[in-house]
């Protein structure tokens, strides 16, 4: 899954997720797929991306819902105007090894 989501109107200091960082994730080549809506219809089809992690992750909720910004786009779907999309780790694989996860990659907390 991918979105473009940003802070929107969150008052300061209450973002609905926890930013961090992850160095071991910066710079590596990754694809990301997910869904997006189809203009002009009701339906929703596949986009798949290609570009470079930053090593910013966002986590949404209490389990959490780990996201990964991915930048330096060089596969996006037609159309798309922004030049990163954030992704669900269990969406994003890594290009020199998509058999191994994002989180094989990621340091333990």
């Amino acid at each position: 899954m991918s979105s473009t989501a940003s802070l929107g109107d969150a008052p300061l200091g209450q973002a609905p997720f926890r930013s961090g960082f992850d160095a071991a994730l910066t710079g590596l080549e990754a694809e990301c797929d997910g869904g997006g809506p189809l203009e002009g219809t009701h339906f929703a089809g596949r986009q798949y991306f290609t570009g470079r992690l930053t090593g910013h992750y966002r986590d949404f909720g209490p389990y959490p819902w780990r996201w990964y910004l991915l930048d330096s786009l060089t596969r996006k779907p037609d159309g798309f105007t922004h030049d990163s999309v954030w992704c669900d780790g269990e969406s994003l694989y890594p290009v020199s090894d998509p058999a191994k996860s994002i989180e094989q990659y990621c340091k333990t907390e």
